[in-house]
């Protein structure tokens, strides 16, 4: 489930950079048409790149929030849970010896 969430966003950057290309290419043509200053087109651009950052961060938080709930209600533990029972059996495997 989490490899697929994790490709899901990976498949989500790659379309952010080809967009990025693309709104750069139609960022150049206008430019080249006089219809923007590359001043202005460079701004364009960068202010889609940090929109497109901030989406993607509140989509992998929104998505952490789900998954983590979905395993809370199907009662899965989190790797944090496991890690701590293996660290208290540890202790306790220790303390038995």
């Amino acid at each position: 489930m989490l490899d697929f969430i994790r490709k899901r966003t990976l498949a989500g950057a790659g379309l952010a950079i080809v967009t990025t290309e693309k709104i750069q290419e139609f960022a150049d043509e206008l430019v080249k048409k006089g219809e923007m200053t590359e001043k202005e087109a460079r701004e364009a651009v960068n202010e889609y790149v940090e929109k497109s950052k901030q989406a993607k961060k509140d989509l992998e938080g929104k998505m952490e929030q789900w998954v983590t709930g979905f395993l809370n209600r199907m009662n899965i533990p989190t790797r944090k849970e496991l890690d701590e029972i293996k660290e208290r059996l540890a202790r306790l495997e220790k303390a038995g010896e």
